[in-house]
């Protein structure tokens, strides 16, 4: 319960301090001019970007990775294994986004919401970077046969993130986003709370193709058996759809899995291919 309270106070604060951005970034008669589109996607490749759905839009997202690319032909460079999250974001606003999904690692339900507090803009009233709040929460379905068994509680997590994000150019985009991370009840000897800072990078190579770096360092609190997260990735904008392609040594799709169960070093091969599917459909008209 105190880690949730920490959580629902940010929130809360953070809506409450929402409405005093705005009101600086639109004034009437100003010729401000929001920042849109510092990266391609809402997500980088395994974090959330400080990007927004519109509101009104309706994300379909199906998420696939594979096996480590350096089990070789017998196993078909990893192809013959694979792991999915499918999921469904929508725009309440232009600021404000929930989503859910389901994975088939550890079979987890995950749920999130997500803020901006203030947008990058310039003009009179420039705001120099984005500023997004997201919090959210998990649950492992798969059975266990440990003993005792895990109660519903044992199996919960909970995150909640800051992304701070700035557009430094029209090819080039980052991002900070430290996370914190809370579960009931940590496989091996994994802490509690983790805390881990990360960042995300796009670089715009044309007007449909874009280069993306997603990393988190955890501080402290993994296991011996466990390693931060890494990928690389190519972002394809083909209409309504996006396409990310990416390695990256993570297997899990949800904050829990892949900064608590992130298994291989990237340098030392232990890669693995995957993609990000991202279809927008507009629920309602001029969403905005």
């Amino acid at each position: 319960m105190p880690v949730m309270k920490k959580i629902i106070l940010l929130l809360w604060t953070g809506i409450f301090i929402a409405p005093c951005f705005a009101q600086t970034i639109e004034l009437p008669g100003s010729n401000t001019q929001k920042v849109s589109t510092t990266f391609k996607s809402t997500r980088v490749i395994m974090s959330h970007s400080v990007d927004m759905l519109h509101k009104g839009e309706l994300d379909v997202r199906i998420l696939h990775r594979f096996g480590y690319i350096n089990k070789g032909i017998n196993n078909f460079f990893g192809l013959d294994e694979a792991s999915m999250r499918m999921g469904f974001d929508y725009g309440i606003t232009k600021n404000f986004t929930v989503g859910i999904g389901r994975s088939t690692y550890r079979k987890e339900l995950d749920g999130f919401i997500k803020y901006r507090l203030m947008q990058q803009s310039s003009g009179n009233h420039a705001m120099p970077l984005s500023l997004v709040l997201v919090a959210g929460s998990t649950v492992w379905t798969e059975k266990s046969f440990a003993t005792p068994k895990p109660s519903a509680a044992d199996r919960m997590s909970y995150y909640v993130q800051l992304i701070a994000g700035k557009k430094f150019s029209d090819k080039l985009s980052g991002q900070f986003n430290p996370v914190f991370v809370h579960s009931n009840a940590p496989l091996h000897a994994d802490a509690r709370n983790i805390i881990a800072p990360g960042i995300g990078l796009k670089y715009r190579v044309s007007k449909k193709l874009a280069l993306t770096f997603d990393y988190l360092h955890v501080l402290k609190g993994l296991s011996s058996i466990s390693y931060h997260p890494l990928g690389i990735g190519v972002d394809i904008e083909t209409g309504g759809h996006i396409f990310q392609l990416h390695f990256s040594n993570a297997t899990g799709m949800n904050e829990r899995a892949f900064l608590y169960e992130t298994y291989g070093k990237f340098f030392s091969g232990d890669i693995r291919f995957g993609f990000n599917l991202s279809r927008i459909f507009h629920i309602r008209k001029n969403s905005n």
